[in-house]
């Protein structure tokens, strides 16, 4: 599949994303969300990838926000609507994706890039990256889960604070709150992105994924998360990887983990 704005490789079953408006500075429109969508969609139904990397072009920003040239004269369902449209296309449909997907944050994550973002499993930063939600500056608020997800990571003040200054903050105090997990040199960030997803390959990808849907229950109103985890937890039982797991680990050897998509679309 070919896209305009946006750049897929894929190599020993890691896929990476590349958004590829480099004059733009990566901002977010329309097209390049559905186009993300697309991508995202054909890799978690694919049985060779195993982890998504996603990441920006150039070394100024991973995303620098949403293109407002887009929306700058938006009505009020108009707005609604833009919203709504692009958590489920794309920042709601990466968060609950079965497929790990890595953030390898790169220069600038500003609103529209920092939601998405933080929709990844997790993020990894350069030490150039600067992150923030600047929306207030324009008189909205953040519209793709911003307002939700960044509390859930740094906690109700810290994200109020950052909410309301509309203020950046560089790589190492994100790490510090616990926004991005890593952080390394722009010249580095890819390998470790790599490095990681290789690790997430050794275990079991179906058991990875029960885990994913688990760990997202508990952020879902009206969900129990504890019980997601027991019939998740259940449903492991039913897998060949469960059998290669404890098998494997009772005879003493590295396990192979048969794993495939069949548990991606159960």
């Amino acid at each position: 599949m070919s896209y305009e704005n946006i750049l897929v490789h894929a190599e020993n079953a890691i896929a990476t994303i590349t958004i590829n408006r480099p004059k733009k500075l990566n901002a977010l429109n329309s097209k390049t969300i559905h186009e993300l969508h697309d991508a995202f969609k054909a890799l978690d139904a694919d049985d060779t990838t195993k982890v998504i990397i996603l990441t920006g072009s150039g070394d100024k920003a991973f995303v620098a926000g949403a293109d407002i040239s887009e929306f700058a004269h938006f009505s009020v369902e108009e707005g609604g609507v833009l919203a709504a449209k692009g958590q489920e296309l794309l920042f709601d449909f990466v968060q609950n994706l079965g497929t790990p997907v890595i953030a390898a944050v790169n220069g600038f994550a500003l609103g529209g890039g920092l939601e998405l973002a933080m929709a990844a499993h997790f993020r990894i930063a350069s030490d150039n990256a600067k992150m923030g939600l600047p929306e207030v500056s324009l008189g909205v608020i953040p519209g793709y889960g911003g307002t939700q997800r960044l509390p859930q990571l740094v906690g109700k003040g810290k994200a109020m604070e950052m909410i309301m200054t509309a203020g950046m903050i560089d790589a190492q105090e994100a790490k510090a709150c616990g926004l991005v997990n890593h952080v390394t040199t722009p010249e580095e960030l890819l390998d470790l992105a790599n490095k990681i997803a290789s690790k997430i390959m050794r275990n079991s990808l179906v058991a990875i994924r029960g885990a994913i849907k688990a760990v997202n229950a508990n952020f879902e109103d009206g969900v129990n998360g504890y019980n997601v985890e027991i019939e998740e937890f259940g449903n492991c039982f039913g897998t060949e990887d469960f059998k290669e797991g404890t098998t494997a680990f009772l005879e003493k050897r590295k396990a192979a983990f048969p794993g495939g998509n069949s548990f991606k679309r159960r």
